[in-house]
């Protein structure tokens, strides 16, 4: 539905001259439960929208997909922030599905003001006023109906996956079959068809594909119309179900037996210990623990964080995950806005599945994918876990437990030291600070694969972003033409080479709004000895300049990922380099990176954005299974400040330690310096594992 600009109703503002600092990051906080109820009541009551619960019914409806946070606009953020302007009104951004009516589209509305929404607005959705309906994310509904098709489609060839798996999947209740889906889902805009990985439903099911592709479009509103239109087996292509079938019972097929699914404790795809380590190192007893023996050193307040010299305020979109806003050192901002944008993985492959696959995760709400940490694995027994609460295709509220943590972490390195020897077996001083870093955590899950993202924050104002891959490979199933494109990983199982890349927004604001960009280029020099007569001295040399950094290219929905680096002038119309929307429609997506840097705006003195990408080519092997590991797989940038401070600024920590003599040359004695307890106490933590893992509607 197309909605013309709605005005809002007025309300009464208190300005912020008194607020707390927490107060203050309250503006960039997720929607409360409460909030997210009354958005969803709202929008439902209003008979022009005609809206369906999400849950059950038919694809064309008109129903409510995504509920979160608006952020105000950084103009009226900054008044209230800086200048005790007036609060910001708080605004929900709904993402509708109009499926129920002539030209069925993806619109986006501002809803508000909250906590008490009256009136709502059309906002842009990247260059228009909708997304096409084809361009919507899935849903659970349409995930029901896709099974039943597929179903009741792939009847004729329960014969054959029975003979040739032991599983299928008419009246099934155990030695099942499922799917995964692969996208973009075509190869135009408006397609809706999918390559979907037939797999053996044990547990890691992702490591399990019975050797059958299926592509099935289903394109149209009505799921009676929807159909299989090509399959792939064991290496050879079919125009139908009948097809296959028929060279099945004619006994023409080659046909790819699996071996029986030995016992989980022994299954390849399991978490299950197995074998032992040659040299006896126990595993059967803890290992090494972080701990807090003085408490914790971090202040949380709500959705504020302070640390040191640092204070920010962070939040988990659904849509595309962690996000920071107002982040501090000393109290000077230093950027307005940090966050995560897009996750993306694109593969090669010789089965259509593989050689189809580019997946881009927002598309797959990778902010809502965040579920449960587990106390002393995911996060240090130490830490702080909060909840938090996504409305993504639902019908309110859902929460996830202990979906984010904060904790500190002691690098195991120092953050500076230094022996200063006196070079006749003595010593002048000895001075080390320890390193620690707080870290704020999360995971997302979208389906095979778990990526943790961390933000850290280090005492001499340095601010890392990491994005660690773990979870499973995306396999597709072994023939010897795929092994061009990927590692044999086990019996009947390709690991497909993926290049994983991971896009970053970052509104600095450096001694104010007004930045500049300049990179420094280092060049070889070799001038004349000006204190040598004819010698000559070789060394570096910097120098300035401006521009962006390239990378490989890449095509249209990927456009932002092109370069390793890229600065373009702040505008509210571009919040984001990417959509929930380019997954499923990547040759025509709404928001269109290029565009950003094209217009050839002067970035001179203006308000910037930097965006970041970071990246890795995994080339599968067999250590990936069960699970690839953190080691090796990580990617990330930092901030460092660059003549910012008149010193490094954790000079101010008291977690130094300086060692000097009090008998130089002899150095028999020696006077410590410490401004921390001696000792540092026990360190146990007293509560027992626990875990949930569960979500459930509040």
């Amino acid at each position: 539905m197309w909605l013309p600009w709605l005005p809002w109703a007025l309300a009464l503002l208190l300005t912020a001259s008194c607020s707390e600092p927490a107060d203050r990051a309250s503006i960039f906080a997720d929607l409360s439960p409460a909030e997210l109820r009354a958005v969803r009541t709202f929008l439902m009551g209003r008979p022009e929208l005609g809206l369906s619960p999400s849950q059950g019914g038919p694809l064309a409806k008109n129903s409510l997909f995504l509920v979160e946070l608006l952020p105000p606009p950084k103009r009226r953020a900054l008044r209230f922030l800086e200048h005790g302007g007036a609060r910001p009104p708080r605004e929900a951004r709904a993402v509708l599905f109009f499926g129920a009516q002539a030209e069925p589209n993806v619109t986006e509305l501002a809803v508000g003001p909250l906590p008490s929404p009256s009136s709502y607005r059309a906002l842009p959705v990247g260059r228009g006023r909708s997304a096409p309906f084809s361009a919507r994310p899935m849903t659970r509904r349409e995930y029901e109906l896709l099974h039943g098709a597929l179903v009741a489609a792939l009847a004729p060839l329960e014969p054959l996956l029975l003979e040739a798996t032991g599983f299928g999947f008419q009246n099934c209740s155990e030695r099942c079959l499922t799917f995964s889906d692969i996208a973009p889902r075509g190869l135009g805009p408006g397609e809706r068809r999918t390559w979907l990985v037939i797999q053996r439903f044990v547990e890691g099911y992702f490591l399990h594909p019975a050797g059958l592709e299926v592509l099935l479009d289903h394109g149209d509103p009505e799921p009676r119309r929807w159909s299989v239109q090509r399959l792939w087996y064991n290496g050879r292509y079919f125009g139908s179900v009948r097809e296959l079938a028929e060279s099945h019972a004619r006994g023409s097929l080659a046909l790819a037996r699996l071996p029986e699914p030995p016992a989980r404790q022994q299954l390849f795809s399991s978490y299950e210990p197995r074998g032992r380590f040659p040299g006896g190192t126990r595993t059967d007893v803890h290992g090494a623990k972080v701990c807090e023996p003085q408490g914790r050193r971090y202040r949380l307040r709500g959705n504020r964080l302070e640390y040191g010299g640092w204070s920010l305020a962070f939040r988990l979109r659904s849509s595309a995950g962690l996000q920071l806003f107002d982040v501090r050192f000393g109290g000077e901002r230093l950027a307005y806005e940090l966050s995560v944008q897009e996750a993306i993985a694109f593969y090669g492959g010789h089965s259509p599945a593989a050689m189809q696959t580019k997946y881009m995760d927002a598309g797959w709400a990778m902010g809502a994918s965040s579920y449960e940490l587990a106390r002393g694995v995911d996060c240090p027994e130490s830490a702080t876990f909060l909840d938090a609460h996504h409305m993504l295709d639902a019908d309110g509220p859902v929460r996830f437990p202990n979906a984010l943590c904060v904790f500190e972490l002691p690098t195991g390195v120092p953050l500076r030291r230094h022996f200063d020897s006196d070079f006749q077996g003595g010593f002048h001083f000895y001075a080390g600070l320890e390193g620690r870093a707080l870290v704020l955590r999360t995971t997302s899950t979208v389906y095979n694969y778990d990526y943790i993202w961390d933000f850290l924050l280090y005492p001499n104002g340095v601010l890392e972003a990491k994005v660690h891959a773990t979870g499973y490979i995306h396999a597709t199933f072994y023939t010897p033409e795929g092994r061009r494109y990927g590692s044999r990983v086990h019996t009947h199982l390709l690991g497909n080479i993926h290049t994983h890349l991971v896009h970053y927004k970052v509104d600095l604001d450096v001694a104010g709004s007004g930045n500049s960009f300049e990179t420094m280029d280092i060049a070889f020099e070799n001038i004349s000895n000006p204190w040598s007569a004819g010698a000559r001295v070789s060394g570096d040399q910097g120098r300035g300049g401006t521009g962006t950094i390239p990378a490989p290219g890449l095509s249209p929905p990927l456009t932002c990922r092109r370069y390793h680096l890229a600065v373009t002038r702040r505008h509210e119309n571009e919040p984001s380099s990417s959509s929930i929307y380019s997954q499923n429609d990547p040759w025509d997506p709404p928001v269109t990176f290029e565009s950003f840097i094209r217009d050839n705006e002067t970035i001179e003195d203006q308000d910037l954005v930097a965006w970041v990408t970071v990246g890795f080519l995994h080339v599968p092997h067999a250590e990936d299974i069960p699970n690839t590991a953190t080691p090796g797989n990580a990617v990330g940038f930092f901030l460092r400040p660059f003549n910012f401070f008149n010193e490094d600024p954790s000079v101010a920590s008291r977690a130094a330690v300086i060692v000097r003599p009090l008998d130089p040359p002899l150095c028999s004695q020696v006077h410590i310096e410490r401004w921390t307890p001696a000792s540092a106490g026990p360190c146990v933590h007293p509560e027992p594992f626990t875990y949930n893992g569960t979500s459930r509607p509040v």
